[in-house]
């Protein structure tokens, strides 16, 4: 055993291989699967301590792989004491393996350190294609219940940084010490290369290179931190963009090349940017994060002890970069302005040679982005076939970007069904985009939807079942549908392919919310809009959102237990209901959901689906629980969130809630896979609560980069012409947005509903501003709104927030000294002639008031819109 002051790591006799590495602030977690030893002590599966090379002689064209978690045989130990163990592990390699490795485990300046020594043997060079440490944490869920792996395992997450890069390893509950992984010595941090799970297939055991733990729904698998990755790039990655440039080394005979990493610990997740700053490690901060859309004065902030010698983007033209200087705070201050559409990484190289790389991606203005979406949705993915056998049309139906045609036939056949997730999804962004954004045009044809498919087909319109949602419109019986077709290249006979009978199962509870949310949102359209929505009035739309709610809990009981995605959209009918005055319905509403909240209430943690381990339910089981004041769960629901939504300077992993099996299993992807998604509906909807709980503590920044990263990935998601991508495969062999558009529909409905300006001020950053620009001049601060809603912002010093339920805002002024908020308002337009506007103080106790009177209308401010701008001022209220 060694000991470090923050760890204890123990090491196998054997190998040298870890056995178990224990935090001193919690004797009572493991951050390895080490009480899955035993069962993972044969060959060919990793652990802490292992290395992968891919190598190749002077010569040579093929690379040859080797590891020494292949074949294990006993270490030649060369030196031991209480803070060292050197070890030749070249044993466990292959006989005439032209390189000898040396491993070191030791306590150097209090840190913890592996490092691994490789030296040229033979008497010709040998390239160093692939060089990766394998992360092998537990993360390992199978055969455990929720309970267990809460109490039991980590995830971890990548910072592809090279130099500055590291990996944090953090208890599924959110809580307790963070364990950091970063370079020692030169070690740069290039790629994240999986480590799949094949199997011999006539012996069944491992093969090279894999490790034989089952990955699924429980496992998303282990990794290597590879510091050189060209053997891959020139093979199985070709011609494939990667985060960082692939490299390689070449070791001369005789000579040798020394990798390592260092294991620090943070006190909790809010303190991995102190903790690394602390241990001299680079530290960048991203305001509003690292996805920009192309009208945003973002701001990146940088700390370290060596000063900046450059800064560029690759490719050099994607970014405007103003050096704002050096603050008070210690902080190296710049103004970025992305230029052209698409992924950049920023290149910031140190006096002292450290180089850090931070992955960007610039986007459209957000509302040209979810215009550009609009007008695909309801032209390429507007499906118009009248003969349809399957009552599909008219509707927006679910695309294939890469074949440039709408998905008509899948044998997961809901995905063309109009119906799960992965059918739903492009209807329901649909939705969410006029509720966003009305378009006349638009809206004509989402109503024709509701009324010609939706309600009466989709739904249920009368029966018992009245308001039930079947799981799929399209379904596979011939016999049915003689005239059709079915397209013989699929399969057609697996449980995807559900017959009528199945397809018409309304049992399926996590199908209503999509529904409930398109009547939502065209409840809010009519109300708020004039002359936009002409098919029935507000309150028949908003009834159909109270029944639907209703049905979910009556026709499809077994689900509600669990949390729903999108259950954030009851939440918002129940205000909406109160507000209108329907207190009877809207009691009746409340006290179903209090039902499933008490059921919650129960439970140590009270969130999960018909999957064994899940990202979806916490949203909504977050917010019930603060609605009902059952704060423990909430609490507990929120730091969940908190352990799979990292906050990393990267837009492909800040804010994307850990999602890892719906290439497969939510039918969403045309390359189906266990692979982590960038980007998938969790980034979108667990922003919801991380928001939610930053405007009731302001003071957390934290919560506000990790929501707000969230909030900007599914806009990430849109291409240049307006398709919009269930995820990103994050693979080395892809990096791509999957062709379908699959349920990135749900991701779409956490944005429109979250997304907002959020103002505040930080006491090493000055005034920072999430959604729009900010600039301060003379003690008034000014605010530019640029987010897609522009009817969303919140002042932080203030706790105030301000929604306008019709108009947008352009801008506002803020004066600290006299608090007062002048909101500057959009023009009138034929549709919105007048604004309403809603003021909430959500953590501090000051009380605010409009400088002029008002009318209420729903207990929102109706305020006359003119030609021009329109200024409202806000004011203490005097006592």
């Amino acid at each position: 055993m060694l000991t470090s002051p923050a760890l204890s790591v123990k090491l196998l006799k054997y190998s040298g291989i870890v056995a178990q590495l224990t935090p001193k602030a919690d004797a009572t977690l493991d951050y390895t699967p080490g009480d899955r030893l035993k069962e993972r002590s044969a060959d060919t599966f990793y652990h802490l301590g292992d290395l992968d090379l891919r190598i190749r002689t002077a010569g040579a064209t093929g690379w040859t792989d080797v590891s020494t978690a292949f074949h294990r045989a006993p270490v030649t130990v060369a030196a031991s004491d209480d803070t060292h163990l050197v070890s030749d592990v070249t044993s466990s390699l292959p006989e005439g393996t032209p390189l000898k490795v040396v491993r070191t485990w030791a306590v150097e300046h209090g840190d913890l350190v592996l490092r691994f020594t490789v030296t040229n043997t033979a008497g010709v060079p040998v390239e160093l294609g692939g060089v990766g440490i394998p992360m092998v944490f537990n993360n390992i869920m199978n055969g455990r219940t929720l309970d267990q792996s809460y109490r039991t395992c980590s995830f971890y997450d990548p910072y592809m940084g090279e130099d500055a890069g590291y990996v944090q390893v953090l208890r599924l509950s959110g809580v307790g010490p963070v364990l950091l992984v970063v370079p020692d010595g030169h070690t740069p941090f290039e790629e994240w290369k999986p480590i799949f799970d094949r199997r011999d297939r006539a012996t069944g055991k491992g093969i090279l290179g894999n490790d034989p733990t089952p990955r699924g729904t429980t496992f998303e698998g282990s990794y290597d931190w590879m510091v050189h990755s060209a053997g891959f790039a020139q093979t199985e990655w070709k011609d494939v963009s990667e985060w960082n440039p692939a490299t390689s080394e070449t070791l001369a005979p005789g000579k040798s090349a020394t990798f390592g990493v260092r294991f620090l610990v943070a006190p909790d997740v809010r303190h991995i940017d102190a903790t690394l700053a602390e241990h001299k490690r680079p530290v960048a901060i991203g305001v509003p994060g690292y996805i920009l859309p192309q009208d945003v004065d973002a701001r990146l902030f940088l700390r370290y002890g060596s000063a900046v010698r450059s800064i560029a983007s690759e490719p050099a033209d994607a970014v405007a970069i103003h050096d704002d200087g050096r603050n008070a705070a210690g902080l190296h201050a710049y103004t970025l302005r992305g230029k052209q559409w698409g992924r950049f990484r920023l290149v910031v190289t140190y006096a002292d040679g450290t180089v850090q790389s931070i992955g960007y991606r610039t986007i459209k203005p957000e509302r040209e982005a979810i215009a550009d979406m609009g007008r695909f949705l309801f032209h390429q993915q507007w499906f118009d076939q009248p003969d349809d056998p399957f009552h599909r049309s008219p509707s927006i139906i679910s695309y294939d970007n890469e074949a440039g045609r709408q998905v008509t036939q899948d044998s997961r056949v809901w995905i063309a069904g109009l119906s799960d997730e992965a059918g739903a999804g492009s209807w329901l962004a649909a939705a969410m985009k006029e509720y966003l954004e009305p378009d006349a045009e638009e809206v004509a044809k989402l109503e024709s939807y509701v009324d010609g498919v939706l309600w009466g087909h989709l739904q249920n319109s009368e029966g018992d079942h009245k308001y039930g949602v079947h799981k799929s419109l399209f379904f596979y019986q011939p016999a049915l549908v003689p005239g059709f077709t079915y397209d013989p290249s699929l399969n057609w006979k697996s449980w995807t392919s559900w017959d009528k009978k199945g397809a018409d199962d309304v049992g399926r509870s996590y199908n209503y919310p999509h529904v409930v949310s398109a009547y939502w949102a065209l409840y809010r359209t009519a109300r708020n809009t004039k002359g936009l929505v002409v098919k029935h009035p507000w309150d028949w739309y908003l009834n159909q959102a109270y029944e639907t709610s209703l049905a979910m809990v009556s026709q499809a009981s077994y689900y509600t237990r669990y949390g729903q995605m999108e259950g954030t959209v009851f939440m918002r009918l129940l205000e909406d209901m109160r507000a209108e005055g329907w207190n009877e319905k809207a009691d009746k509403l409340e006290a179903v959901m209090r039902r499933r909240a008490d059921r919650w209430k129960g439970e140590p943690y009270p969130f999960g689906s018909e999957m064994p381990w899940d990202s979806t339910g916490q949203e909504e089981v977050y917010g019930w629980s603060r609605y009902f004041h059952n704060d423990d769960k909430a609490d507990v629901t929120l730091n969940a969130i908190l352990a799979y939504d990292p906050v990393i300077p990267s837009w492909g992993y800040n804010g994307s809630a850990r999602r890892y099996w719906d290439f497969i299993y939510g039918g969403d992807s045309k390359y189906s896979r266990i692979e982590r998604q960038l980007h998938h509906y969790g980034s979108g909807l667990n922003a919801i609560p991380l928001l939610e709980e930053y405007r009731a503590h302001p003071d957390d920044l934290y919560l506000l980069r990790a929501g707000y990263g969230g909030v900007m990935g599914p806009l990430s998601n849109i291409d240049e012409k307006g398709f919009a991508s269930a995820a990103f495969h994050s693979f080395p062999d892809r990096m791509m947005f999957d062709p379908y558009t699959g349920d990135y529909g749900p991701n779409f409905f956490g944005h429109a509903i979250n997304t907002g300006t959020f103002l505040t001020h930080d006491a090493a950053m000055g005034w920072i501003c999430f959604g729009g620009n900010v600039e301060e001049h003379h003690g008034l601060v000014h605010a530019t709104i640029l987010d897609s809603s522009r009817n969303h912002l919140f002042i932080a010093p203030l706790g105030l927030w301000i929604t306008l339920d019709a108009g947008h805002l352009a801008s506002v002024d803020f004066d600290p000294a006299k608090k007062t908020v002048a909101l500057h308002l959009a023009a009138a337009s034929a549709a919105v002639p007048t604004a309403r506007l809603r003021v909430k103080q959500t953590a501090a106790k000051l009380g605010w008031e409009l400088s002029t009177k008002t009318s209420l209308d729903a207990g929102a401010n109706v305020i006359p819109l003119g030609t021009g701008e329109t200024t409202v001022v806000l004011q203490e209220k005097t006592m």
